[in-house]
Order: C-alpha cells, then sequence, then structure tokens
C-alpha cells in the first residue's frame, strides 16, 4: 500500500523554487518548483522530455541552473558538482549503473573512499566489514567480496543504493529503478525503499510505471514541456487525472483501437530454430500486416528468439523463410537486406548512433539511397528523407541536425523506427519498443505500430508488459524456458491463460493458428 503516515507533517529538507535551465534550441525547466520531505518518498513523472532528470542532474551537481533558488535543510546551496552534493548527503541511482564489473561490492561501495593502512596501502578487510555493515542494515545478503559481474542487475542495483548509502545520503534520486528487474526483484526493492523511509532517508522516485507508484509514493508531482504542473498527495490524485496531466489532454484509453486485418499472406516462415540451452525447436508463421506478440516471463527467449530471426545471434539448427528464399542467419546482412529489422530494447546501444546526427541516424541503413558517383553522400537528400520522417512520425527535435543523444527517448525509438523505414523494412520486431517511455509517448508508438501493419508490415512485437501485448497484438506465441508452450488468438485469450502457459503449468501443441476462416490452433487448456 502506498503510505502509513502522512508527509504533510514532516520537515522540508530539500526546496526548488523557480528554477530554469535551457540548452540550446531547447528549454528544458521554465520556472519550476518542487519540495521534498524528509522519510517521504515523492514520485516525479512527466512525458520524456518534461524536465524530470535536467532538474535531478540539476540536484546533483551535474548541471547548474540558469536562474532560480534551491534550498538544502533549510539554505540556499548550489552545488558545483556530483562531488559537492554528495557531501551534502544529496545521492543519485541512475537507470544505466554507475559501476565497475571487474571489483568486487565492497570496492564498489567505497571507489575513491577507500579506507588506508598507517602505511597508507589499502585497508581491504576494514573495507568488506564496511561494506557488510551497510549491507546488513539494509537486509540485502551479500558477501562484499563477490566480483559484482558475477551478479544479477537487481543485486547490481542493490550495490548502487549501499554506495550512495555509505556516502551518508539523507536525500536519494532514484531514475526508473525497476526497468531492469523481475517482480520478484521487484519487491525486494520496494522493501529496502519502505525500510530507507521508515529510517527518515527522502527519496525522490522516477517512474513510467504508473502502476507500481502505490506500493510506496506519499506524494506525486507531474511536470509537463518544462513546467511542473501539480503536487498532490498519492491517495488525492486518480491514475487517469495522473495521465492526463502529464499528457495535456484527456486520455480515453490505454491503447488506440485496432485498424489491422491481417491478411492470408506469409511475409515469414520460421521452421525448427534450435540454438542448444536456449531455444528448443520453434516454429511459426507471420502473415501480412499481423502484429505478433512474443509473451512469456524474464528468461523465457523472447528476445533470443528475435535475434535469431534477426540472424544477431547463432543457431544450431532451423530455417528462416521469406516467399522462395531461404535466409542466410549467420549474420543480419543478409536478414536486412530481405527486408527484415530489428529495433533493439536496448536502442542506445544497438539501435543508434547516439553521438551522430539526426540526419545521420535516420539514413545510415540505406546510404546508397543518398549517394552520388564515387559514394559521396549527398547532403540534401539526406535532409530531405530525415523531414520527411520527422514529419510523418512526429519527432520531436529542435532541428534535423540535432544530436541524437539530445532526443528524448520516445523520440530515440521513432528515430529508429525512420531508419528501418528508410530502408524500406517489410517486417519490424520491436524488442521492449516502450522500456523507458511515458505513457504519452507509448500511446503514440502503438498508433505507429498499428499504422505500419495497417500499411501492410509484419510485425513482432516481443514485451514483458502483459497489457501492452494483449492490447496490441493479433496473435501471440508464449514462450517458457525457450520452448513454444502455446501459439494464442489474442482476442481468444485471457491474462490468466497467458500466464498459465507462461509459467509451464500447461503445454500446448506446437503449431501456427492462421489468420483465416478456419478456427486456429489453440493450445489445449487445463481440464
Amino acid at each position: 500500500m502506498a503510505v502509513k503516515n502522512p508527509s504533510s507533517a514532516r520537515e522540508v529538507i530539500l526546496e526548488v523554487e523557480n528554477v530554469s535551465k535551457s540548452f540550446p534550441g531547447v528549454k528544458a525547466l521554465d520556472r519550476v518548483s518542487f519540495d521534498l520531505r524528509k522519510g517521504e518518498v515523492h514520485a516525479l513523472v512527466g512525458e520524456n522530455g518534461a524536465g524530470k532528470s535536467t532538474l535531478m542532474k540539476i540536484l546533483s551537481g551535474v548541471y547548474q541552473p540558469d536562474e532560480g533558488t534551491i534550498r538544502y535543510k533549510g539554505k540556499a546551496v548550489s552545488f558545483r558538482d556530483v562531488n559537492d552534493s554528495h557531501k551534502a548527503g544529496v545521492g543519485i541511482i541512475y537507470q544505466e549503473l554507475n559501476l565497475l564489473p571487474h571489483l568486487s561490492v565492497a570496492a564498489n561501495i567505497f571507489i575513491g573512499r577507500e579506507p588506508l593502512t598507517k602505511y597508507g596501502t589499502l585497508d581491504e578487510k576494514k573495507m568488506n566489514a564496511d561494506a557488510a555493515e551497510i549491507l546488513n542494515r539494509l537486509n540485502i545478503r551479500l558477501d562484499p567480496t563477490i566480483i559484482l559481474q558475477r551478479l544479477p542487475v537487481s543485486k547490481q542495483q542493490m550495490v548502487e543504493i549501499a554506495k550512495a548509502l555509505s556516502l551518508n545520503s539523507e536525500v536519494l534520486i532514484m531514475d526508473e529503478p525497476t526497468s531492469a528487474l523481475s517482480e520478484a526483484e521487484i519487491d525486494e526493492l520496494f522493501s529496502i525503499i519502505h525500510a530507507l523511509r521508515d529510517h527518515g532517508v527522502a527519496i525522490i522516485y522516477i517512474s513510467h510505471r504508473l502502476e507500481e507508484l502505490r506500493h510506496i509514493v506519499d506524494r506525486i508531482s507531474i511536470f509537463r514541456d518544462g513546467h511542473s504542473v501539480s503536487t498532490d498527495d498519492f491517495t488525492a490524485i486518480r491514475p487517469y487525472e495522473i495521465v492526463s496531466r502529464m499528457v495535456g489532454r484527456k486520455i480515453e484509453a490505454v491503447f488506440p483501437p485496432k485498424q489491422n486485418v491481417p491478411t492470408k499472406e506469409k511475409l515469414l516462415e520460421v521452421r525448427n530454430i534450435v540454438r542448444a540451452g536456449i531455444l528448443h525447436d520453434i516454429s511459426f508463421d507471420l502473415y501480412r500486416g499481423e502484429i505478433l506478440g512474443f509473451a512469456g516471463l524474464m528468461g523465457a527467449g523472447r528476445s533470443e528468439l528475435g535475434r535469431a530471426i534477426f540472424g544477431a545471434d547463432p543457431i544450431d539448427s532451423g530455417d528462416v523463410i521469406m516467399g522462395d528464399r531461404k535466409l542466410s542467419l549467420n549474420s543480419p546482412a543478409d536478414t536486412i537486406k530481405a527486408g527484415i529489422a530489428y529495433l533493439s530494447e536496448d536502442r542506445k546501444a544497438q539501435g543508434l548512433a547516439v553521438k551522430m546526427r539526426l540526419t545521420e541516424n535516420v539514413t545510415m541503413a540505406n546510404v546508397q539511397k543518398i549517394s552520388k558517383r564515387f559514394g559521396v553522400i549527398s547532403r540534401d537528400q539526406e535532409m530531405e528523407a530525415t523531414q520527411r520522417y520527422v514529419k510523418d512520425l512526429n519527432i520531436k527535435t529542435p532541428s534535423l541536425t540535432q544530436i541524437v543523444n539530445n532526443l528524448s527517448g520516445g523520440n530515440q525509438q521513432k528515430a529508429v523506427v525512420a531508419k528501418w523505414l528508410f530502408k524500406d523494412s517489410k517486417i519490424l520486431i520491436f524488442d521492449e519498443p516502450t522500456r523507458g517511455i511515458d505513457v504519452g509517448t507509448k500511446y503514440a508508438i502503438y498508433e505507429l505500430i498499428g499504422r505500419l501493419a495497417r500499411e501492410g508490415k509484419g510485425i513482432i512485437m516481443i514485451s514483458s508488459d502483459l497489457p501492452e501485448i494483449v492490447g496490441l497484438t493479433d496473435r501471440m506465441l508464449v514462450l517458457h524456458e525457450g520452448s513454444l508452450a502455446a501459439t494464442l488468438t489474442t482476442a481468444k485469450t485471457t491474462p490468466e491463460e497467458i500466464l498459465r502457459y507462461a509459467a509451464g503449468v500447461t503445454k500446448s501443441i506446437q503449431g501456427d493458428a492462421r489468420m483465416s476462416d478456419q478456427k486456429p490452433t489453440q493450445a489445449r487448456k487445463q481440464p
């Protein structure tokens, strides 16, 4: 549940008053105000580009404000850098963890502040003991001597929290802390957050997952387009009101109405894909105009299957066929040429060249199309192509030559889509297409996926968000431990049935449910 004790009586520890911050072409914050109380969890929500991250970077000393006042423990402060904020007691945990994987847990907690012996050498025994004390205080069961890269992401995140608290942080900023965690790991994180709150630590919690906020949040502040819109007790505001304030308009539905009509024309045949220990003899078909979902629990093999089809990961046996052509799966080159695109869940690392311009990202998969004689790129054609997709996909950017890393997450995702549309891809594999994207932009991505299907593209959608899979797809493959547990027609199934197959409670007859007048092949149900 959200809150046992009201936060209204608690002392304000951090206050932001009329803070503004601009970057070239963008006013990221426009006279925003915000306050944080001791021992509260304060959610900060808003669409990508609303100004949340900019404010957090100001509070942690990464940026300095152009104007406005920040008060910490009642005194006006100006954090010149991250060390300044750390010394004051403000810690931040980014979505992308800032740790050294080859060092031990203890070394990561005390990096740059290692205890020394009287001879000036590392006092490893004291470092491990101090780390163990901090971990025990948080009820985190970890060996401080273990090398970090041997731990799952969830445990690494716990180390990041321990590191922040080793600095005696009284304010802790968490940016999308659950984005890579399983349900069980999220529960563990929430237990730690409750413990921190009970010990008086003030937490700013940034998340796009509105459904999780009710478990931990006392108050919620909403930002939109660089402005602070409202602050409320979480129990006093309804979910639809949060969404409406975030996007500045009424949201009638979470998902757009389905308008695509799958045909009987096969775009893709996947036959007997095997990757030892990971994928076990998986077969299915994809039809023109269809949105096909890959559902399953974490570790079920959803992304691995998508990458195998794309040729990004090796397989031991199996075939991928387009038309009458069997594709080579030794590398993505053949599948890209055939018209298959893969939009990775990690768009920054695998989908974009983030330090390059938007124009270069949009055209990089098909440079030949805008090249003159001797391979010289036509900048005019490059700009013209980018302008077309910026308009067509409603990519929000101050200029066509903006560095992609400066775009919001949703607009980066649209840039990846633009790249593959410029390549004229016939099949698009979306892997976690809305991860780290706000509610309003999610809807735009959903509309885009539906539009692509209506235009005759074949869409494969991989998602760990069950409502997303149910709300968008025509059919779905449910995977369990690398095997195909069921092929279900979305309109004829339920979330409970999907989860039953995903958990391996029952098995199905492997095969395709075809879009036709015939009755789809359904998985056998439990008696």
